[in-house]
């Protein structure tokens, strides 16, 4: 990261005040310019925040110094001297998001407009994972490393940013992944949970308003999001919800965590469609796994995942209720049963949707959010990364 960059946004001086009032104007600024690349202009950041004018250009000054932002065409005109509109600069820093798999990995660079530079994927077996990622990171930071902002690694476990608390599938427990990997980087990384980056990553696709994710995989996972950020509880362990049972007696399946009737036992595509099934199978393969599969295992499962819903529903009243991983390749007969099974009275509540995650949603797109709010805490506008692709 620019020396002028991270002192510009992320520098915290308790001791000085002026220092800390600007970054966060410099914030805001910023942040009126990401909402409206292309059309916003010093004087609209003037009115929208209540700084003079003069402020308004010195805060953009100031960007357009570090590479933030550019200036673009004139806007309309509206009768006095036509402004010049101000847009995100895409032409120099970068953010790295990577995806870690249990037995693959997917790195991505994004430019601060959204767009996606570069990609590369990996695959390895448990011996040789470390050593494989740490080549692709020195690949990477070598061909862009004077380009680079911040880097954000999604990795399938509980993480407090800084440390794998603990992840089953990579057999790690508290690991300070981040700062490994900024040795040889030589940018911040902030480390994501996979479900929690799943969540991010469709809102910032489907915008503002509390969406309670979950994701079915070879696990079951929750997270919480308000306005597109993580709601967070103290012990950053919120969304782990696999293991609370939901079939009770001799009804309740075996479990790998010793119990019967846990929500993962249940409800997992590993539960329903068998332990063939990997997250790292190609849509193809999952969905020929799953005409396989005997019908009334999923629907077992669904029902199961209604009486989770229905109870997360009544407690956290969230907007609406995506289901994400690999659940979409259920079809939409799995995602009636569910709708149905939680379709019932239940008093002082109210029915909350229940929907599929979105089809374009790019792969890495939360840990790239997390990366741009780390950085420079602002966000993308819902849409900016559903859909691309290296360009």
């Amino acid at each position: 990261m620019d020396k002028g960059v991270r002192v510009l946004l992320t520098t915290q001086d308790a001791t000085d005040g002026q220092a800390t009032l600007r970054r966060a104007n410099l914030r805001r600024a910023l942040q009126l310019i990401f909402a409206n690349p292309g059309e916003q202009t010093r004087a609209g950041i003037a009115r929208a925040t209540g700084l003079t004018a003069a402020t308004a250009s010195s805060l953009v000054a100031e960007l357009i110094e570090e590479r933030i932002v550019a200036e673009g065409s004139r806007a309309a005109s509206t009768g006095g001297k036509r402004a010049t509109t101000l847009t995100v600069d895409a032409s120099h820093h970068l953010l790295l998001a990577v995806v870690i798999r249990p037995t693959d990995a997917l790195a991505a660079l994004v430019a601060l407009d959204g767009g996606t530079v570069y990609e590369e994927r990996i695959a390895f077996a448990a011996a040789d994972r470390e050593r494989v990622l740490q080549d692709m990171l020195t690949r990477i930071s070598g061909r862009f490393g004077s380009r680079l902002l911040a880097a954000c690694v999604q990795v399938p476990g509980a993480t407090d940013g800084r440390v794998v608390l603990e992840s089953v599938q990579l057999d790690l427990t508290d690991r300070p992944l981040a700062s490994e990997y900024e040795g040889i980087l030589g940018v911040p990384v902030r480390l994501m949970n996979d479900v929690d980056a799943e969540a991010v990553a469709e809102a910032a696709v489907s915008g503002d308003g509390q969406i309670l994710f979950i994701h079915l995989g070879t696990g079951i996972g929750a997270s919480l999001t308000q306005d597109g950020d993580i709601a967070p509880g103290p012990r950053l362990r919120g969304g782990e919800i696999g293991h609370v049972q939901v079939v009770f007696g001799e009804a309740g399946r075996a479990c790998r965590c010793g119990r019967f009737g846990c929500l993962e036992a249940e409800s997992s595509m590993s539960a329903m469609v068998g332990a063939e099934f990997s997250e790292a199978m190609t849509a193809a393969e999952s969905v020929a796994l799953i005409e396989r599969t005997d019908q009334e295992a999923i629907d077992r499962g669904a029902t199961a995942l209604a009486r989770a819903i229905k109870l997360l529903a009544a407690m956290l009243d969230p907007t609406e209720i995506v289901l994400g991983g690999s659940a979409r390749l259920l079809g939409e007969r799995f995602l009636d049963k569910v709708r149905a099974a939680a379709d019932y009275p239940s008093r002082g509540t109210v029915d909350v949707p229940i929907r599929y995650d979105g089809p374009h949603v790019l792969p890495y797109a939360g840990a790239a959010q997390a990366a741009l709010s780390a950085a420079l805490g602002v966000h993308w506008t819902p849409g900016t990364l559903s859909s691309g692709g290296a360009r």
